[in-house]
């Protein structure tokens, strides 16, 4: 049975410097000092201890005191509530309950005697259970040794017991345990009362904010316990890992980032971040609202087609057709004549004038030089519409043959065609044909009327022909 309690006891030694990994999990030592007292009465045994619980509370007549510090112990937190204990305690017995003596009196006390005892406990704490922050009750069991007076024996122990927690770190403690021996020739059977102070330390805060390393998901970076010991840099409530921009402070819709002119584009997207603006223009503003932002648009207030920069097209000669599709931007003209000017009836007759006064060679296509200076004249008019189409007409009389005389007018009209082109009209301006003398607009058998017939017209080409 020695051999036994010896074992038991050095198994609980081990015990409390194995793998335990963590008094509460922030700080998982405690360290305790106070005074002991030792009843070995209310035991359940014969003379001179008594029944269990019998005057338990007989702390005159059966408690033994020690008068100074006589107990210290060590605490670590395992897990779950459950902790490991190892309590060295001192005291002097010299009460041990009433008994006769020889010559038949009632005595209760003995010679003084050393008592010295070393014990191991695992406690289970019923404060989580309780939900209270400051009382903390627990029950334990375990074992030890006792030394009396030099004889020792190994116990088993059942303890109860209650922490009341001054502050975070300090309680004050009171613990009772029975302490059943298994030689009780050398150690009687007995209960042993505590009282002292406890002292938590062990927790470690590598960043100094407050959260311990074992609860601190950013255990090296000062943080906020609401973000589990991470940090919000910018202080927008969004901690630094989930913040996109954890250096400015921003909104949770934007992953942190901020939204300065509060437009709903995030800065780091917007071109524009101090003035409201369109998504589609990435956080820009359109003034006018024509779809172009306004840094890129060179008439910001006034409605304009992206072609043109933003500016409305303009209409120099007020004709009511934009310069970009007017071909004479600088005269007013017609939509008909895209923009350029039409020929008036006047010009039309003074063109008609010229060229009937256009003269050739009798019987050939060449151009007298009177009609070169007349011909001078119909380019300046043409020069004034620089859009316009012209036909050239050849006429002739009735004297000769059809055929010379088709072929003659012919002539004539590319003649006066070509002297024109060569004056610096373009040649897709002018067309000519020879109707020979099929056209007459006089009467071919006196002079004077084959003298008209022989002709050429120039008439205005409509655009839509």
């Amino acid at each position: 049975m020695k051999n036994l309690s010896r074992l038991l006891f050095m198994v609980l030694l081990i015990a409390s410097f194995s793998s335990i990994n963590a008094q509460d999990k922030n700080n998982p030592w405690v360290i305790s000092i106070g005074v002991n007292a030792v009843d070995p009465y209310p035991v359940g045994e014969d003379e001179p201890q008594g029944p269990f619980f019998d005057e338990f509370f007989n702390a005159s007549d059966h408690w033994n005191f020690f008068p100074m510090l006589s107990t210290i112990e060590v605490a670590r937190y395992l897990d779950d509530g459950f902790s490991f204990r190892v309590r060295g305690s001192l005291n002097s017995i010299d009460k041990f309950g009433s008994f006769r003596t020889p010559e038949g009196d009632v005595v209760n006390r003995i010679e003084d005697l050393t008592y010295f005892a070393v014990d191991g406990t695992v406690t289970y704490s019923f404060m989580e259970l309780i939900g209270s922050e400051r009382w903390d009750p627990y029950l334990g069991v375990g074992g030890g040794y006792t030394w009396l007076d030099g004889r020792g024996a190994g116990t088993l122990n059942g303890a109860v017991g209650l922490n009341f927690w001054i502050s975070e770190l300090i309680a004050l403690e009171w613990r009772t345990q029975y302490k059943h021996a298994f030689e009780t020739d050398n150690i009687p059977r007995h209960f042993q009362h505590s009282l002292g102070i406890g002292f938590k330390f062990g927790g470690k805060d590598t960043d100094d904010d407050g959260i311990y390393d074992h609860e601190d998901a950013c255990p090296d970076v000062p943080g906020l316990a609401e973000f589990n010991g991470c940090p919000d840099s910018d202080g927008d409530g969004i901690e630094d890992a989930k913040d996109d921009c954890p250096n400015e402070a921003g909104l949770a819709e934007f992953n942190g980032c901020p939204d300065s002119d509060g437009d709903g584009v995030m800065d780091k997207d917007d071109k524009c971040p101090t003035e409201a603006g369109l998504r589609e223009l990435q956080g820009c503003p359109d003034s006018d609202g024509d779809g172009i932002a306004d840094g890129d648009d060179q008439c910001p207030n006034e409605v304009g087609p992206a072609e043109n920069n933003g500016c409305p097209w303009p209409d120099r000669d007020g004709d009511g057709i934009l310069d970009k599709d007017d071909e004479c931007p600088d005269t007013p003209g017609t939509a008909l004549m895209n923009g350029c000017p039409e020929l008036s009836e006047a010009v039309r007759a003074s063109l008609r004038d010229y060229a009937s006064k256009v003269q050739f060679a009798t019987g050939k296509s060449v151009l007298t030089e009177e009609s070169l200076r007349v011909l001078d004249n119909v380019k300046a008019i043409m020069d004034e519409y620089p859009k316009a189409k012209f036909h050239i007409e050849g006429h002739t009389d009735s004297t000769g043959s059809e055929q010379i005389n088709e072929r003659i007018s012919e002539e004539r009209a590319r003649a006066v065609k070509d002297y024109l082109v060569a004056a610096g009209i373009d040649e897709f301006r002018l067309s000519s044909k020879g109707y020979g003398e099929s056209n007459p607009i006089a009467d071919n058998k006196t002079r004077e009327g084959r003298k008209q017939n022989r002709r050429t017209e120039i008439k205005v080409v409509n655009p839509e022909d």
